[in-house]
């Protein structure tokens, strides 16, 4: 009878219970009892446990996961709070709302003002500015405010360009002698005339107004690049701040136009503002 056959005293396999076994098969038998109690569990066991490790993982991330919806309304919640911030203390736009620093600048270009540019530093001759209206300076046309509910909802987060402010080139900081004009109509800062050819519109004059001031602590005389229609600090000598901006009401540095897209261009200081003998040296 070989051995697959059932016999009539038990099983024909030794892996059933009742199997006939043999001196040999106690120990082994023994052998598998002994892994079983040292803790070691049975490859067919440790395969099954681990399929309903990997099921219960499964269900956990399936709970833990958003609804489309939810990942949706956080990201744009994330989104606004990011506008907020570098609104605050980065990057705003504004727009040009007049001709008055052409051809830097032309009527309703889109620039970017840099707010943290003066964070570890002071203003600089040269660099163009965005400061709040000293006071009377604009006109009600130059004043654009955002006219609807969605303008008003994009300009608290920065994503729609502000009015109420003017844009201006610095010419003159603290302790600065500013005067025009020289023999050859130019303006002298410090005593040193400057050459401006490189940004004042073409065929102006650098002033038709004579003025001669001192810059006093804290504050800026800054004048347009299309000086004939630009009303700066000249026009506004006899105001009660004497045309001067005070330092602590400027927004930050123009660093790029960025509409239209055709006009895009990163900004720089000119290199007339880098002669040492402006600050007496």
């Amino acid at each position: 009878m070989s051995a697959a056959d059932p016999s009539p005293g038990g099983r024909g396999s030794d892996d059933q219970p009742g199997a006939t076994r043999g001196p040999g098969d106690a120990a082994t038998h023994r052998r598998a009892d002994a892994d079983v109690w040292s803790g070691e569990e049975p490859a067919g066991r440790k395969n099954r446990h681990r399929r309903k490790l990997g099921r219960a993982a499964d269900h956990d991330h399936e709970h833990k996961s958003l609804p489309l919806w939810q990942e949706v309304i956080v990201l744009l919640g994330l989104a606004l709070v990011l506008a907020i911030v570098v609104k605050a203390f980065f990057v705003q736009a504004f727009f040009v709302p007049s001709v008055s620093m052409e051809p830097t600048f032309v009527q309703q270009d889109r620039i970017l003002v840099q707010k943290w540019s003066y964070w570890a530093g002071d203003v600089e001759r040269g660099d163009i500015v965005v400061f709040d209206d000293p006071g009377g300076w604009l006109a009600a046309r130059e004043s654009q405010q955002p006219s609807n509910l969605v303008q008003r909802g994009l300009e608290a987060f920065g994503l729609y360009p502000t009015g109420g402010h003017l844009v201006k080139r610095v010419i003159g900081v603290a302790g600065d002698q500013v005067e025009c004009c020289d023999a050859q109509g130019r303006v002298s800062v410090n005593g040193v005339a400057l050459d401006e050819t490189g940004y004042l519109m073409p065929g102006v004059r650098p002033s038709e107004q004579t003025f001669e001031v001192e810059v006093p602590d804290d504050a800026l005389w800054v004048m347009g690049d299309n000086r004939p229609q630009s009303g700066d600090s000249r026009l506004h000598l006899g105001d009660p701040g004497g045309g001067f901006v005070p330092v602590d009401g400027v927004v930050g540095k123009v660093w790029a136009i960025v509409w239209p897209f055709g006009r895009t261009e990163i900004l720089d200081r000119p290199d007339v503002f880098a002669d040492p003998a402006l600050d007496g040296s």
